[in-house]
C-alpha cells in the first residue's frame, strides 16, 4: 500500500505518556524544552548546538506535521498525561514500508530524563508500530559514546547488532562509531532477536 494512504492513529497513551504527532502550536513547548537541556543535547543533537528561537521551532513542528500526514517520517511528542507537560521527541523515522523497518528516536528535556519515561516511551512505540504499521524489524542508532542512549535501547530489550566504525561524524564533526541495536519480529509473532545458529 502507498503509505500516504495508510490510516493509523495519530496518538496513543502508554501508563506515564501521551504521545502523538507533532501539531501547530507545539512551537513554543518544544523550544522552552529544548532551551532547558542545550547542556546535555548539544553533544548529540545537531539542532541543540545553536539554540533555535520561538518561530524556528514552530516551523520545525509544522513541517514533521506535514512529514507526519505524508508518512515521511512519524514524529511523536511526549507529554505527561498526568500533567500535560511537554517531555520531549521521539517517533519512528528513516524507514522502508516495503520490508517493515523502522529507526526509533528519542531525547527528552533534562528535567524529566532518568526517570524512565523514554524506555517507556519506547516500548510504547514497539507495540503501536507492531499492532497498526506492520513492523519486521525497528532499529534504535546511536553513538557509542551516549550511554544514556544505550541503556534506553538495552532496557527496552533492543539487541546489539552491529557497530559501524567511524560511520557518521558526531556534531563535533569527528567521526563517531554507530551502535545499531534491533528487535525483529519472530514468526511466532513475538519481539525478539534470533539465536544464532
Amino acid at each position: 500500500m502507498i503509505p500516504i494512504l495508510r490510516d493509523f492513529p495519530h496518538e496513543f497513551e502508554t501508563e506515564r505518556l501521551l504521545l502523538r504527532c507533532p501539531l501547530p502550536g507545539d512551537g513554543p513547548r518544544v523550544n522552552e524544552a529544548i532551551w532547558e537541556s542545550q547542556e546535555s543535547l548539544k553533544q548529540w543533537m545537531p539542532f541543540a548546538v545553536n539554540l533555535p528561537s520561538v518561530e524556528q521551532s514552530e516551523e520545525n513542528v509544522r513541517r514533521a506535521h506535514a512529514r507526519f500526514l505524508l508518512r515521511e517520517d512519524l514524529r511523536l511528542h511526549m507529554f505527561r498525561r498526568d500533567t500535560g507537560r511537554f517531555v520531549g521527541s521521539t517517533g519512528l523515522h528513516r524507514m522502508n514500508w516495503e520490508v517493515g523497518r523502522f529507526e526509533i528516536g528519542y531525547w527528552a528535556r533534562s528535567s524529566e530524563s532518568g526517570k524512565g519515561l523514554v524506555t517507556e516511551a519506547v516500548n510504547g512505540i514497539v507495540q503501536f508500530a507492531s499492532d497498526y504499521l506492520d513492523a519486521q524489524r525497528i532499529e534504535i542508532r546511536c553513538d557509542s559514546r551516549n550511554d544514556r542512549s544505550r541503556k534506553v535501547a538495552e532496557r527496552a530489550g533492543f539487541y546489539l547488532e552491529a557497530v559501524l566504525l567511524q560511520d557518521e561524524p558526531g556534531v563535533d564533526g569527528v567521526p563517531r562509531d554507530t551502535l545499531i541495536y534491533v528487535r525483529l519480529r519472530l514468526r511466532d509473532g513475538s519481539w525478539g532477536y534470533p539465536t544464532p545458529p
